[in-house]
């Protein structure tokens, strides 16, 4: 992984927190992932271009799936070959989103 990836000690601190907020590390692979499930597909929309627009400002796009109500998130930071804080701050700010 790059000199961009998390360090050993952010890891040890911050995975046990994205953990707690439902998201799981990816098996075979440096990523995080958690699926949102809306009343509809009109929230669900409306969720992912909140997303989007924080996206946009950070500069740092998450793969993401969508099926009417189900919106499925996949971080990593492909530069980094791996997580990064990038990941963490999206992460955060994805889930601010869920909750409006």
């Amino acid at each position: 992984m790059g000199s961009c990836g998390l360090s050993e000690e952010e890891r040890a601190h911050l995975l046990p927190l994205l953990r707690n907020a439902q998201w799981v590390e990816v098996v075979g692979r440096d990523a995080i992932y958690k699926e949102f499930i809306f009343k509809d597909f009109s929230q669900a929309f409306g969720f992912m271009s909140r997303v989007a627009l924080q996206a946009e400002k950070l500069n740092h796009h998450p793969e993401w799936f969508n099926v009417y109500n189900k919106v499925q998130i996949t971080l990593s930071t492909h530069d980094c070959g791996g997580l990064s804080q990038r990941d963490i701050s999206l992460a955060t700010l994805i889930d601010q989103a869920s909750l409006m």
